[in-house]
């Protein structure tokens, strides 16, 4: 969740870092800190952005050829200046950077401190560093490398690290478990990243460490080896990613930036695996597990989030269109029940940076028991990516927001040709049928498009309930999910309580909330269930809730009932939440700004969840 950056080469490093660190702003904001070396150890980090940290740079322009930064979202500790990274060894001699949580640091600590160290800090990280000293000073005849070495033996739990040592003042050791870390090639420079926004614009050649794997980076070269010092050949990988994906691009904010990018990004996800002249999708990424997918008797769907709330959409897609039974699991939740999986079952994992925690570590339980595993994803070479059997990748493009918006419309949209593939080869669903669907997932970017020019009406619409406690957001089948999603980005950035309910769950509970003080969001757009939701409706405006509906563009029952609408255009109700979701999406962005929120920054959040 935590940013790391590090460079050594001929260059500033402070400027590389520094820059690099406000590309990763987007996974944690709470302080920032850079240590530089340039014949000296100097280290300067705090509280607060990035920009502080620049602020306090500026008044100390030393800049190195060689240094390590992170931009922090706390565990840990308190978000202040002394926990702020990088942290330091008792002679100063040692700083490291840390992206994970160490489970038994308490345990660490008090070992240290019997041997008379002394701690400055309430971080689980300073023990890495103290216990790397202590092993480096009380050992014999032993290099740092292998300090490091024993030191992550004897920890327990998550890590990135970016570690140096003035006694070494040519080379960065990182090392990984747990926590996404690459290295950037450079022509007689290397630098190193949680992903490869920070790097982009200085090489597009990468490198992914796994979990277990270290490496040794100087300016002209790196070694990557295991922590137990096996040396390893690794791949190095071309980026596709360019830096304008990365900038605003005259937005004022990401996440608007990339609700608008929907059109684009779904196109892109469909390119070249929907052949709508001969009804039928290929799916390259799991064309070699396809027979086993077939024949599966069950698909468990994990994630988190709003991937979470896709894998819902998924459910309802593959249990209509493939008959295929389906569960969607909390993974945060599955890694500890009694996992009832084996080789007869698939685990489908969904997840937008595929490096979050839970959805890995649900994963990783999945092959313990000899399930067939397959990943939805965004970033080519994540852990998910590289960790699955098989799988699929959404191509919706850097997503810096921390909210998603673009994920979940490029995942459900892979979801969706992947549950029209299974029902034509397990011929649940015939080729008219099928036909019709490909031919209406084609015309999908088109149609968001047409919702996207509503948003003069929705922003008047935020405007008015800027302010409301409260929100209730009300859908069925398909669109469930979409009133959950809804609820959660509205949660997300404006800080306003809502919560998502199946529609006929209102009465059960939520409707003694009702006044005329609860705005109610209604998404009636699917043809089987419009008498129903109609009722709903009925229910909620007879106890005068304000009720906002998004509704087929046609659907005059609920345009009259509704206070407020957004009109979207007709489609197949399966896809409707490709549609449905765009007009929630503006809402919360509207209204966060209304109220003055940092959208792209939210409060507590980060955007990809590498802690358990």
């Amino acid at each position: 969740m935590c940013g790391i950056v590090g460079y050594v080469g001929e260059n500033k490093a402070s400027e590389v870092i520094v820059k690099g660190l406000e590309r990763l702003e987007y996974r944690g904001y709470d302080s920032a800190g850079i240590a530089l070396y340039n014949g000296s150890l100097e280290i300067k980090k705090g509280k607060g952005k990035v920009q502080n940290l620049k602020d306090k740079l500026s008044a100390d322009p030393t800049a190195g050829y060689m240094g390590i930064g992170h931009t922090r979202w706390a565990t840990h500790g308190a978000p202040n200046d002394v926990n702020s990274h990088p942290h330091v060894s008792g002679s100063g001699k040692i700083a490291l950077v840390h992206n994970g949580i160490i489970e038994n640091y308490n345990s660490l600590k008090k070992e240290l401190e019997n041997k008379g160290r002394s701690f400055h800090t309430d971080t689980d990280t300073e023990v890495i560093a103290q216990l790397i000293e202590e092993i480096y000073e009380s050992e014999d005849d032993i290099t740092f490398e292998q300090a490091v070495q024993m030191a992550l033996k004897q920890v327990v739990g998550t890590y990135g690290l970016a570690i140096i040592n003035i006694e070494n003042p040519e080379q960065i050791i990182v090392a990984r478990k747990g926590s996404p870390l690459l290295l950037g090639v450079g022509d007689g420079e290397m630098f190193i990243a949680s992903d490869a926004s920070p790097i982009v614009e200085h090489t597009k050649k990468v490198v992914y460490l796994d979990d277990g794997e270290m490496a040794i980076v100087t300016k002209d070269d790196y070694e990557v080896k295991t922590i137990e010092d096996v040396s390893l050949t690794k791949k190095v990988h071309e980026l596709a990613m360019s830096v304008e994906e990365i900038e605003k691009g005259g937005y004022p904010h990401f996440m608007l930036k990339e609700i608008f990018e929907q059109p684009r990004a779904i196109s892109d996800c469909l390119r070249g695996r929907i052949d709508v002249e001969n009804n039928s999708i290929q799916l390259g990424g799991i064309a070699d597990v396809l027979d086993k997918l077939v024949g599966a008797k069950r698909l468990i769907i994990a994630a988190c989030g709003t991937s979470w709330h896709a894998g819902l959409v998924g459910e309802y897609l593959f249990e209509h269109l493939a008959k295929l039974s389906v569960e969607v699991e909390y993974a945060s939740e599955f890694r500890y029940r009694e996992a009832l999986i084996d080789e007869d079952d698939v685990m489908l994992v969904v997840s937008q940076s595929g490096e979050t925690a839970d959805t890995l570590a649900a994963l990783r339980t999945a092959k313990e028991h000899g399930a067939l595993t397959l990943g939805v994803c965004n970033v080519v070479g994540s852990t998910i990516a590289r960790d699955t059997d098989a799988g699929v990748y959404t191509h919706a493009g850097p997503e810096i927001g921390v909210a998603s918006t673009k994920a979940f419309t490029t995942q459900v949209s892979v979801l969706a040709m992947m549950a029209i593939m299974l029902g034509q080869k397990r011929g649940t669903i015939d080729d008219q049928y099928a036909g019709r669907l490909i031919q209406e997932l084609d015309r999908i970017p088109g149609k968001v498009e047409k919702i996207l020019e509503q948003k003069e009406s929705i922003k008047e619409i935020a405007r008015l309930f800027t302010y409301a406690p409260n929100f209730l957001y009300l859908g069925r089948t398909y669109n469930f999910p979409v009133a959950l999603e809804g609820a959660l980005k509205l949660k997300e950035i404006s800080y306003s309580h809502a919560e998502g309910y199946p529609a006929a769950e209102m009465k059960h509970g939520p409707i003694a909330l009702i006044d005329e003080m609860m705005p109610v969001v209604v998404v009636a757009a699917t043809d089987h269930t419009n008498e129903k939701m109609i009722s709903n409706i009925e229910e909620v405006k007879a106890r005068d809730g304000r009720i906002i509906s998004i509704t087929g563009e046609d659907n005059n029952e609920v345009i009259d009932l509704s206070e407020f609408y957004c009109s979207i255009p007709e489609t197949e109700d399966c896809l409707s939440p490709l549609l449905t979701s765009i007009p929630l999406q503006l809402l919360s962005y509207y209204i966060a700004v209304n109220r003055g929120c940092n959208v792209d920054q939210p409060r507590n959040l980060a955007k990809s969840v590498t802690v358990e």
